[in-house]
C-alpha cells in the first residue's frame, strides 16, 4: 500500500500565477497604484457600476459639446442671414431708385438717346 502524502503549503511570495497573461485587473492595479486607494485591490462587484456611471458622463460630455457647437452654428447662420436680408434690401433700393424714369432718361442721354415730348402716332395702313 501506497502512504498517503498531501501538498506542501506554498509560501505567500511563491503563488502560482492564473493563466500566460495579465488580467484586466492586475493591470489597473499595476498602472493606476490601486493598492494605496483601495487597499488589497479592486472590488470586482462595483466595476459595472462605476463603468456604467463613466459611460453615462461621457454621454452627458458629449451630449454638451455637440449642443453648444450646434448653437455656434446657429448663430452663425443668423447672423448671416441678418447680412444677406441688408444686402438684399439695399440691392432692392438701388434698383428701385435706377429703375426710374429720370434715371433711366440721364444714363441713356450720354448715347444721344432722348425722352420723346410729343405721344406717339398710331400709323394705320390700308389694306
Amino acid at each position: 500500500m501506497s502512504q498517503n502524502t498531501f501538498k506542501k503549503k506554498l509560501k505567500a511570495g511563491n503563488a502560482p500565477k492564473s493563466g500566460p497573461g495579465k488580467t484586466l485587473f492586475t493591470w489597473i492595479e499595476e498602472k493606476l497604484d490601486v493598492k494605496g486607494i483601495l487597499g488589497e485591490g479592486v472590488p470586482v462587484q462595483l466595476v459595472p457600476p462605476v463603468g456604467f456611471l463613466v459611460l453615462l458622463a461621457l454621454i452627458y460630455i458629449y451630449s454638451n459639446h455637440r449642443t453648444e457647437n450646434m448653437t455656434r452654428k446657429i448663430e452663425k447662420a443668423q447672423q448671416e442671414v441678418e447680412d444677406l436680408r441688408a444686402d438684399v434690401t439695399t440691392l432692392e433700393a438701388e434698383y428701385m431708385q435706377s429703375s426710374m424714369q429720370s434715371e433711366v432718361a440721364k444714363r441713356v442721354a450720354k448715347l444721344d438717346i432722348y425722352e420723346l415730348n410729343q405721344p406717339p402716332i398710331k400709323i394705320e395702313v390700308e389694306k
